[in-house]
């Protein structure tokens, strides 16, 4: 089904498709609301951990330091969420990094609290990261408030023109093409961008602000 992540996986393509020119990470998440628990946020920023250290060439001793420490000690439990920010400090303070997270109203409220408060501590360490959120209108004060007023808030909703002609294209892809008459096309075509335009009403995206004062704005 056709949603408005369509649009975050555009940003996510172009970042990676330009972050090699500086030499920049980009990281996402897409969260779920049927994903309950599995959304904590030790497991959500060990996502984007793991994002960030399979693209390194070689990991840096300070990364690979607290590693090391949980697997000697007694309970030799994974990092936690205090080890996991502060490597992602380390990380991002060294290199340009886009950190992208869609659809952070799925995401339970504690779950999203520690999420958000972990994310505004990344972009206080780190002044040429940059986070892109998306979500639904009823989160966007308390984003706002727990980043520190450090974003730009941009409305977004799908126009029928664009999700016609993505279907359309999609529909030109099908490998079986008889299996469609024309009549169902057209009624493909004609009751999906009305019903999503609906759907998608309201969402919104945030974007973190830099510094003014920061050295290497990306």
């Amino acid at each position: 089904m056709l949603t408005c992540r369509t649009g975050s996986s555009l940003v996510v393509d172009w970042l990676c498709d330009h972050s090699r020119e500086h030499n920049a990470a980009v990281a996402w998440l897409y969260l779920d609301l049927g994903a309950g628990k599995e959304q904590s946020a030790t497991s959500m920023l060990g996502s984007l951990l793991m994002q960030m250290v399979s693209g390194m060439e070689r990991i840096p001793q300070q990364i690979l330091q607290p590693f090391h420490r949980r697997m000697k000690a007694i309970d030799r439990r994974g990092l936690q969420l205090g080890d996991i920010v502060n490597i992602l400090q380390i990380i991002t303070y060294a290199q340009p990094t886009f950190i992208c997270v869609d659809a952070v109203d799925e995401c339970g409220g504690v779950q999203r609290a520690e999420l958000l408060d972990s994310l505004k501590e990344i972009l206080e360490r780190s002044p040429r990261a940059r986070i892109f959120l998306t979500g639904r209108p009823h989160i966007q004060a308390e984003v706002e408030k727990r980043l520190a007023q450090r974003v730009v808030s941009v409305p977004i909703s799908p126009t029928n023109g664009d999700i016609t002609k993505y279907l359309s294209t999609r529909l030109g892809e099908d490998e079986t093409p008889d299996a469609m008459d024309k009549s169902l096309e057209e009624d493909i075509l004609k009751k999906i961008p009305n019903n999503t335009s609906e759907m998608c009403v309201g969402q919104w995206c945030l974007v973190s602000r830099p510094r003014s004062h920061a050295n290497g704005t990306i």
